[in-house]
């Protein structure tokens, strides 16, 4: 690399390692903690590539970028911030930085970044940051799958193309939407969520427009709607009108899959695709679940809560928990949980208390019928361990887990055969009176029927 590249950062330690990596590079680096010196510097015209940190002892780095665009026009700004939310994206984008990275941040990944600062030199104009806007979204999460999502989020909201948000229950598909849209020009304008009810008669797209206002419409579980409604809304796409409004769809299904199966009309996939956001579960992101977990108890707190924090212990257990319900489940069990603890630190065994009653793991999106047998099952055997920590089940796992296996499956096969356990001992390939053992062991109640085959 070759050129100056300017870091400002509180953070002693990050500006020695820049400095030592950058200057390995080829580059030239001046250092400071100070925004002050920093924009002393790049006003005397100072600096190709400029590295800042958002929180600074003497202002905001992020405040600092309309003036770094109007006196140094083309100067590329890459953002660097520990406020790991999708505001921090948001706003970075909006004041037109260069690029930004969360902390912790990979370093060879920040070198390539600088080093593609140096060779495009790409202009920008200043963008101010509206004060009025909400300071954060419940949409938090430091890992490099959230991140790549608040960049794509920043780059689309400013434009007309439909977006598909795909994603299981409760990863904040929604939220995804409605962020999309109060940060975009449309703010001001209505955001309108469709249900199947809505576009039930051939009056509905019309008054779903006459709603939108050239506002945003957002396709709520698009694949629930049948063939008529799909019809519906692609001649909406079609034909918007002198006021169109912005497009928007969710769905948990696997959509090539509904394509395939019929239940979604291609015409309709391929307008609302423009572009696609794929929504990572929790299981995806567990590193963010202490980071989620302390915003819902700070969140609880400022409800007039009592201040609530999570033990190492209790912190190990929640991430080691698959999260079927993902964010919306998390928060319900934080809140619970917050409420229930008898002190400050919230315990590993009230964690597990809480966690035990949970609902199990539903098999992950995209997995479907496939599944097998095996791979299901051992997902629940590790997660029943996973529940005890270090410690180990209580003695005695072999008979108690084969007996949660025997009986539905005894159970379904009776059921099956219309109670007649000369064919379910057939089905199952076991001896009669070895069925009739079991029936009386696992406590099953048969009940005869005629079976219509």
């Amino acid at each position: 690399m070759d050129g100056t590249v300017l870091v400002a950062d509180d953070d002693r330690t990050i500006r020695t390692v820049l400095t030592q990596a950058l200057t390995r590079a080829g580059c030239k680096v001046h250092a400071t903690s100070s925004l002050t010196t920093l924009m002393r510097w790049i006003g005397e015209g100072k600096g190709d590539v400029v590295i800042s940190d958002v929180i600074m002892p003497d202002g905001n780095g992020l405040e600092m970028l309309p003036k770094i665009a109007q006196d140094r026009p083309g100067l590329p700004v890459i953002v660097i911030s520990a406020q790991n939310t999708i505001m921090t994206a948001i706003k970075a984008e909006e004041a037109e930085a260069y690029d930004y990275l969360p902390k912790p941040f990979d370093l060879p990944d920040l070198m390539k970044r600088t080093a593609r600062a140096l060779e495009s030199r790409a202009r920008s104009s200043s963008s101010a940051v509206e004060d009025e806007r909400p300071d954060e979204l419940p949409l938090i999460g430091r890992t490099a799958a959230m991140q790549s999502l608040y960049r794509v989020v920043a780059r689309i909201m400013n434009t007309d193309l439909p977006v598909l948000i795909t994603g299981e229950s409760g990863t904040g598909k929604s939220l995804i939407a409605r962020a999309i849209h109060d940060f975009s020009d449309r703010r001001t304008l209505p955001f309108i969520t469709v249900t199947p009810a809505d576009l039930a008669d051939l009056e509905g797209p019309a008054k779903v427009m006459a709603r939108a206002k050239g506002g945003t419409i957002v396709l709520d579980e698009v694949t629930d709607l049948d063939a008529d409604s799909q019809g519906r809304v692609v001649r909406m796409m079609d034909a918007p009108g002198d006021h169109a409004p912005r497009f928007m769809a969710t769905s948990q299904a696997r959509l090539s899959d509904r394509l395939e199966g019929g239940r979604l009309r291609e015409d309709l996939y391929y307008r609302l695709s423009g572009a696609v956001i794929e929504v990572p579960s929790l299981r995806e992101r567990v590193e963010d679940i202490p980071l989620l977990a302390a915003h819902f108890l700070a969140r609880a707190e400022r409800e007039g809560n009592p201040p609530r924090a999570l033990s190492e212990g209790a912190e190990e257990l929640m991430r080691a928990y698959s999260w079927p319900g993902n964010v919306r489940q998390l928060e319900n069990a934080v809140r619970r949980i917050g409420l229930t603890a008898r002190s400050e630190e919230i315990s590993r065994a009230e964690v597990e208390a809480v966690l035990g009653n949970q609902p199990a793991a539903q098999p992950v999106l995209g997995q479907g019928d496939g599944e097998k047998l095996s791979a299901s099952v051992a997902r629940h055997l590790q997660r029943y361990f996973d529940l005890h920590g270090n410690m180990l089940p209580p003695p005695g796992l072999y008979p108690r887990i084969l007996r949660e296996v025997e009986a539905p499956l005894i159970e379904i096969a009776l059921d099956a055969t219309g109670g007649n356990q000369a064919k379910c001992a057939d089905l199952l390939g076991i001896n009669r009176n070895t069925l009739r053992k079991k029936i009386k062991d696992l406590d099953i109640l048969v009940t005869r029927r005629r079976k219509l085959m």
